[in-house]
């Protein structure tokens, strides 16, 4: 049986591996993937305090299942949105945004 603070950990590391590859990524496909790694996250922290504070409760899986599908739906919204903007300006990085501003 792993220790719950090993989830703990992996979560831990896999929201900074995300929050600093969307502060330092300009392509906005390695952003959008930034973002994911920070839901899958939040994903395991529900699932793992769920496992620590009610092991017969299925309240925190649920709240996983309901996070995955908002961020499936939250991605084929982004990458839509990206192909638009790669369709526009042939470019899929942050700085073509800012044209679009005028």
């Amino acid at each position: 049986m792993i220790p719950v603070e090993y989830y703990f950990i992996l979560s831990a590391v896999l929201f900074f591996i995300g929050v600093f590859g969307f502060v330092t990524r300009r392509n906005l496909i390695a952003m959008l993937v930034s973002i994911e790694l920070v839901l899958n996250a939040v994903d395991l922290n529900f699932a793992a305090f769920n496992r620590l504070l009610y092991p017969e409760g299925m309240e925190g899986f649920f709240f996983t299942l309901f996070s995955i599908g908002v961020s499936a739906a939250e991605s084929a919204v982004a990458i839509a949105i990206i192909i638009n903007v790669y369709h526009h300006f042939a470019s899929d990085t942050v700085d073509s945004i800012s044209n679009m501003k005028k």
